[in-house]
């Protein structure tokens, strides 16, 4: 779900993505992006310019996952205090 936050600050295009969600492969990023398409949770949406454009939004369904997100993160992060004390 790293690629939902990206995504919150405006429309990217793969290579955009790719740079930013780091530790992905091309390929898995690929997948992922059809995966999230599929439950609605990012818009593909293909531009007619010469060569076409491709750029990805988050829907306003896939803007509801980042306070759950973000709920996970600061769990984590509390949990790794407990954890290793730091």
């Amino acid at each position: 779900m790293e690629v939902i936050d990206p995504l919150c600050s405006g429309p990217k295009r793969f290579k955009e993505l790719s740079r930013e969600v780091s530790g992905i492969t091309d390929k898995t990023l690929s997948r992922e992006l059809k995966s999230m398409q599929l439950n609605k949770l990012i818009r593909r949406e293909v531009h007619d310019t010469a060569p076409p454009t491709v750029e990805y939004t988050v829907t306003e369904h896939g803007k509801s996952l980042r306070k759950v997100l973000y709920e996970l993160w600061s769990w984590g992060r509390e949990h790794r205090r407990e954890i290793i004390g730091k």
